[in-house]
């Protein structure tokens, strides 16, 4: 097994239900032509979500490796009726052809590969096929294989982990229910600074910084994130381990690089890493592996020793704090430890209100649902409109009409559920009591109740 195996192998034991990660990590077994590892990855991520079609492919291609040539046509076949703007599937179904010698059939699925992605152009293929590519022009482009459109050559030469997108969203503080001591934190790192920039600067203080946002799953430190660049019109970057961890070594760390500079380059800007654990874990368990370097790649760019992080507030949300290595938590990286608990009752029937918006609703008791769903995160919230909307409509379609919900709809849905907190608490509280240098756990105390 190469180091870089090793090292998303060690990912994924640390965040093992991290989807993206999941699809990397079974594409490199692919690599390693390891099939059953990298079909226990697609199937798991196909556990948590049952539509996932890169898993699916990733099924139908270690089929095809392994020689299940028939059987991974009929998946390949079943991506593209679905979805027929699925190139990937397309390139699959191409290799599926030249497998059965059938150079024809070979070069009609590479066209329409090609038509809908053109980056997945693969000289090697052709050769195999006997597909030729039109002449470049004198300026370096190339016509679409079909529609003869010219496109720069350039948009071949993209890479796997390509830099994320910027976004401007919509949704502000007012988008979001409770959690009013949150935006304050993020109101004086980011906001405050950039409304008054002179002041600050009389005192020292520059724009931007790293908070790290911690809690059970569920409970909005993704959409606080959102809403801290909505409410202030800056952009917002979110970062998925998947855009940075790389087979090769040394791209991972320059993919990292390139996300920070995209931030710098667009500044002010929220740079948000999801489940940040996986890219900032306790070195110590990593030993020899090579993501080590990109922890410390990491710890760099976070200090601004590579360019200036002035503007840029760096956001890191995860549900396992406890494998974060120490050297985030010093002063200019992620300096502000924000517990982000279960909403209380004020800010669950908050929630509620919001949730009910648009929806064909009649006597709606948020306060009443409030009470009956302590412990309950926002998702959870979110599972019981769900829910109770699902029978609506089934009521709905026997009617012929729209049957509005009611209360009593959103409290049956509410008896099915149980808190999804519960198992998270289970295990900070071993921490909080244990293992809680310099009072990290202390929010979690004074929340269970043990410490006030």
């Amino acid at each position: 097994m190469t180091p870089r195996l090793d090292s998303l192998r060690d990912a994924v034991a640390l965040s093992p239900q991290n989807i993206p990660l999941l699809l990397i990590f079974g594409q490199a077994c692919l690599d390693e032509l390891n099939f059953d590892e990298a079909r226990a990855a697609f199937n798991r991520v196909l556990q948590n979500d049952p539509a996932n079609v890169q898993a699916k492919l990733g099924i139908a291609g270690a089929l095809y490796l392994s020689g299940n040539t028939s059987e991974a046509v009929v998946r390949a076949e079943a991506l593209v009726q679905a979805d027929p703007s699925f190139a990937e599937a397309w390139i699959l179904l191409t290799r599926l052809a030249m497998a059965e010698s059938d150079q024809t059939l070979a070069a009609e699925n590479y066209q329409k590969a090609l038509k809908l992605k053109p980056s997945l152009r693969d000289p090697v293929l052709e050769r195999e096929i006997g597909f030729e590519w039109p002449e470049t022009s004198t300026d370096g482009a190339v016509p679409d294989a079909e529609s003869e459109t010219w496109e720069s050559a350039e948009e071949f030469d993209a890479g796997p982990n390509e830099v994320a997108d910027l976004e401007r969203p919509e949704i502000s503080f007012a988008s979001v229910g409770g959690m009013e001591e949150i935006k304050e934190e993020i109101r004086m790192k980011i906001i405050y600074p950039l409304e008054n920039r002179a002041l600050f600067k009389a005192y020292g203080k520059k724009p931007g910084g790293g908070v790290l946002l911690y809690g059970p799953p569920g409970c909005g430190k993704t959409l606080i994130s959102k809403a801290t660049a909505g409410e202030i019109q800056a952009n917002f970057i979110s970062v998925g381990i998947h855009q940075i961890l790389d087979l090769y070594v040394g791209n991972s760390e320059k993919n990292l690089h390139q996300l920070f500079q995209l931030a710098r380059d667009n500044a002010p800007a929220i740079l948000f890493f999801d489940e940040v654990d996986a890219l900032a874990a306790d070195r110590k368990d990593f030993r020899e592996s090579a993501i080590r370097t990109v922890i410390n790649q990491f710890l760099a760019e976070m200090d601004g020793n590579i360019g200036s992080n002035e503007g840029i507030l760096i956001l890191g949300a995860t549900n396992a704090p406890w494998h974060l290595d120490a050297a985030f938590r010093r002063p200019g990286r992620f300096d502000r430890v924000i517990f982000v608990p279960p909403p209380d009752e004020p800010a669950r029937e908050a929630i509620i209100e919001i949730l009910a918006r648009d929806k064909p609703l009649q006597r709606l008791d948020a306060k009443t649902l409030a009470k009956r769903t302590k412990e309950f995160s926002g998702a959870d919230l979110r599972s019981i409109f769900d829910i109770a909307t699902e029978r609506a409509l089934s009521r709905a379609m026997k009617v012929g009409r729209v049957v509005p919900l009611t209360t009593d709809d959103l409290l049956q849905a509410c008896k099915s559920m149980k808190p999804s907190t519960r198992a998270w608490f289970e295990s900070a509280k071993n921490y909080a009591l244990y293992a809680n240098q310099g009072g990290f756990y202390d929010d979690v105390l004074t929340f269970l109740g043990i410490r006030k």
